[in-house]
């Protein structure tokens, strides 16, 4: 069963079970992937809908902090239940331990010696570990690493 599919079956059962927060989480959710199905003019691969939700769940963990710093708990809250059900679809994140060996690797790979090389390293890298990590969390690692 695809990701689409699933989200689907999800909502359906969210729906008869009377949970409003994961109806209208995983609404905004087929809404964004078919609104990046359209920009791009063809059906998305699993990759590309995965990169969505990533990117829903960068933009809930933003709105988060916002939300802290205005004090605004229950928002929070709300956007904290909205990042688990997003997280839910989302592949394993990468430990730490795993991230500095793909990064080791991809160092190997790409000779880098120096903090010039960074760019060179995180072209590399970020393919490699896309919706399972951080992008800052990943560009500070392979700052420390170069350094």
């Amino acid at each position: 069963m695809g990701l689409q599919e699933q989200l689907l079956n999800d909502m359906k059962q969210a729906m008869k079970s009377g949970d409003s927060a994961v109806v209208d989480t995983l609404r905004i959710l087929r809404s964004e992937l078919n609104n990046a199905r359209i920009a791009k003019g063809e059906e998305l691969s699993e990759e590309e809908m995965i990169e969505v939700l990533a990117r829903d769940a960068k933009r809930r963990k933003e709105s988060i902090e916002a939300f802290e710093k205005g004090e605004r708990t229950d928002l929070v809250a709300q956007e904290k239940r909205a990042l688990e059900i997003t997280s839910a679809y989302l592949p394993e994140p990468l430990s730490e331990d795993a991230l500095k060996a793909v990064i080791e690797e991809v160092v190997g790979q790409t000779g880098a010696e120096s903090m010039k090389d960074m760019g060179k390293v995180m072209g590399a890298l970020m393919p490699r570990v896309k919706g399972r990590a951080d992008g800052r969390l990943v560009q500070e690692m392979v700052k420390a690493f170069l350094s």
